[in-house]
């Protein structure tokens, strides 16, 4: 590899700003932050979603509105199940 045309890959923290849970990952993202977590100083980033607040991850998502549009389409269906279009 050439030197001094790639960016520093580091540790950095990630912090899930509605949980508060964070986690270490590598990453060539600059961050102005800095935070010590277990003795060591490393750059900060904060994430407005991450895996752990994500309503599709955590499980939390409302199926009210799938449940909804299946039980308008099965009375939509009901409805011209029996009929037979003129002309066909």
């Amino acid at each position: 590899m050439k030197a001094g045309i790639h960016p520093e890959y580091r540790e950095v923290v990630f912090l899930d700003q509605q949980t508060g849970n964070s986690f270490i990952s590598r990453s060539t993202l600059q961050t102005r932050e800095t935070i010590e977590k277990d003795g060591v100083t490393y750059p900060l980033f904060k994430c407005d979603v991450t895996s752990e607040s994500h309503p599709f991850y955590t499980g939390a998502q409302t199926r009210i509105v799938e449940t909804g549009r299946v039980e308008k389409f099965r009375a939509r269906f009901a409805r011209t199940a029996g009929t037979v279009r003129r002309g066909e």
